[in-house]
């Protein structure tokens, strides 16, 4: 099985999206989020076609949001369902989400 290859993409001034794709296979998965002010980001949406359904693509870009959030200091706000569904599996990562700009969850 092919690596999956992780990225991260400024879409606009306040937008981006957490990338991936796998050589070989058309499409690519992605995790949509928006800049909410300093310091804090929201993950708007997951989406990972089908091409790669079942390759822990959602998983990997998740983990890959959380290593960026631990490293440049940013809180997320859960607002895609996949992603709030991870979090409420994981407590562990409360340090890393929050409700709103300035709020703790």
């Amino acid at each position: 099985m092919s690596e999956i290859q992780l990225s991260k993409e400024d879409t606009g001034p306040r937008n981006g999206r957490y990338v991936a794709r796998i050589d070989g296979i058309e499409g690519e998965g992605e995790i949509t989020f928006t800049r909410r002010g300093p310091g804090v980001i929201s993950a708007d949406h997951t989406g990972v076609p089908e091409s790669m359904g079942g390759k822990g693509v959602a998983r990997a870009l998740l983990d890959y949001m959380l290593e960026d959030a631990r490293n440049a200091g940013f809180r997320i706000i859960p607002i895609c369902p996949y992603v709030r569904g991870q979090y409420a599996r994981h407590p562990e990562w409360a340090p890393l989400f929050t409700t709103a700009p300035g709020e703790d969850p």
